[in-house]
């Protein structure tokens, strides 16, 4: 294991997650920002954010235009994806560090879709863009530019992902947990249309039948960070999210889920779960798509 990929990050092993070394905090992304095998990705729901400031060196990720396919709706392919990194200069070697606003929704959706292709090292920024801008760090307009490299990716690999297709059929197995992490208000139906995402609408408010509501937003503490595992073991067990079980998380476009993803594969090491990045504008807006309030 090299020298970046040890418990300098700050987390280290005594932290209790499963996987720690996929944290980092703010002081140890300080340290590393003239490392040529790092590199830093922001990954914000405002995408003008990049513009105003960003860490030195990092690259900025634009949900609605790097990994997007112009024409389905799904994420860039597999060559895509090799293109877009072989842009950002980027090796199958590179550690990869994300951070962004929003307590990191968007790092951890793109944590959940680098996983997907295959990429190794891979690390979150703890407290993203909040703590570190609460830190007074250094902050930058200037935008990198890095030489162009030769990138492999695995082809997806959808044991991560769910799809409406799975999702449907298996609404009667008692082996599964769905978790809603929207609001309480999402979940029950009052809140159809969240004014500030008219993009994410749904014909019809609810939830997924048998789907628990835990909340994304549970998981942080008041600066970002996530919770100390015990903590994050009494959220979920305390709602019969074993390990045991087969998982699938979803909110409205995946984004959030994907956080929640985060925490259960990553920190707390459960074994099957998968992100259902359809989500609720898929599902709510599906003919006989069935559903609770």
């Amino acid at each position: 294991m090299s020298g970046i990929e040890t418990v300098a990050s700050g987390i280290g092993a005594l932290s209790g997650y499963v996987y720690p070394e996929v944290l980092v905090e703010t002081a140890w992304v300080a340290e590393h920002l003239n490392t040529s095998a790092v590199r830093l990705i922001e990954a914000d729901e405002d995408v003008l954010l990049y513009e105003i400031g960003h860490i030195p060196g990092a690259v900025k990720l634009n949900w609605h235009v790097d990994v997007q396919d112009k024409i389905t709706r799904d994420f860039i392919d597999q060559q895509g994806f090799e293109q877009l990194m072989s842009r950002w200069g980027i090796t199958n070697t590179t550690t990869v560090v994300f951070y962004g606003d929003r307590n990191n929704w968007y790092a951890c959706y793109a944590f959940w879709l680098f996983t997907l292709y295959g990429h190794k090292r891979l690390k979150i920024m703890n407290g993203g863009r909040l703590k570190w801008e609460a830190e007074r760090r250094e902050m930058t307009r200037d935008v990198p530019h890095f030489e162009c490299t030769s990138y492999t990716a695995q082809q997806a690999d959808e044991t991560i992902r769910a799809f409406h297709g799975t999702v449907w059929p298996g609404l009667r197995n008692s082996e599964r947990r769905l978790i809603d992490v929207r609001s309480p208000q999402e979940y029950s139906g009052e809140l159809l249309h969240m004014q500030e995402y008219p993009q994410e609408g749904a014909q019809r408010g609810g939830h997924i039948p048998g789907a628990r509501n835990i909340p994304w937003s549970v998981a942080l503490n008041a600066d970002a960070t996530f919770k100390c595992v015990e903590e994050l073991r009494q959220i979920y067990l305390g709602q019969d999210i074993t390990p045991d079980k087969d998982v699938i998380t979803y909110c409205r476009i995946g984004e959030r889920s994907a956080l929640t993803w985060f925490v259960l594969a990553k920190l707390l090491g459960f074994p099957r779960v998968r992100n259902y990045d359809g989500s609720w504008t898929e599902w709510g807006n599906m003919v006989r798509a069935p559903i609770e309030k």
